[in-house]
């Protein structure tokens, strides 16, 4: 058993995650910021910790993190304004690296999405590219750290039952077209955490054909 803590712990993949992990054993604190989301977040089994991680700083996220042997950063500003997306999905994630350096929780999983970097060619003129560029700050950043990380990178996300298989780093176009199911990126993060051979690793991925234990654990090449 392993104690888990999930920053934006009411997101739909973290509240999928956070039942596969208590399912599976694993004591997990869920984090989130809407006081009202409290009994979602402890229906999955997790321990529901009301926290704003926008407005945190490195030692209070620290203190959150205390204890725990992983995290997972699942946090987002969800699409709102450019200024909350570089407070949560940039400056927020960094701030968590920090935090999990500070408190000697090695290993830490950051979702991102396939074809992010700083060559994800999203125009400045595009919505989404607050987020593109933040998320490519966050996980460069991650990349440079001391921790045993795995960035996970699905395409675009679905609704759709988990099929337990995936495809790993196919085209980024591919991501659009195909889709990923979060209860697959639940899986995938999941795998990631128990398999020591995704430390080190970007893992892009789609929904496909490999079952997801299987892609965890083979290296890319």
């Amino acid at each position: 058993m392993s104690r888990i803590a999930i920053l934006g712990g009411h997101g739909k993949v973290a509240l999928l995650l956070a039942r596969d992990l208590t399912d599976s054993g694993h004591q997990v604190t869920s984090l989130f910021r809407n006081p009202e989301h409290t009994d979602e977040v402890a229906a999955t089994g997790a321990d529901p910790v009301v926290f704003d991680l926008e407005s945190a700083s490195t030692d209070e996220i620290a203190g959150r993190l205390t204890g725990h042997d992983a995290v997972v950063f699942s946090a987002g500003a969800g699409g709102g304004s450019p200024e909350r997306t570089w407070a949560v999905d940039r400056d927020a994630a960094i701030r968590s690296v920090d935090a999990a350096t500070g408190a000697e929780v090695r290993r830490y999983v950051m979702v991102s999405y396939l074809g992010a970097g700083p060559d994800h060619g999203v125009d400045p003129a595009d919505g989404f590219f607050a987020y593109a560029e933040s998320k490519a700050a966050a996980d460069a950043y991650l990349r440079d750290s001391t921790l045993d990380w795995t960035i996970v990178a699905p395409g675009s996300l679905t609704l759709d039952e988990p099929t337990g298989t995936i495809e790993v780093d196919p085209p980024a176009e591919q991501g659009a077209r195909t889709g990923t199911s979060r209860a697959n990126v639940a899986l995938v993060i999941a795998a990631a955490l128990a398999t020591p051979a995704s430390v080190g690793r970007t893992i892009g991925f789609t929904d496909g054909s490999t079952p997801i234990k299987t892609a965890v654990a083979t290296p890319a090449g």
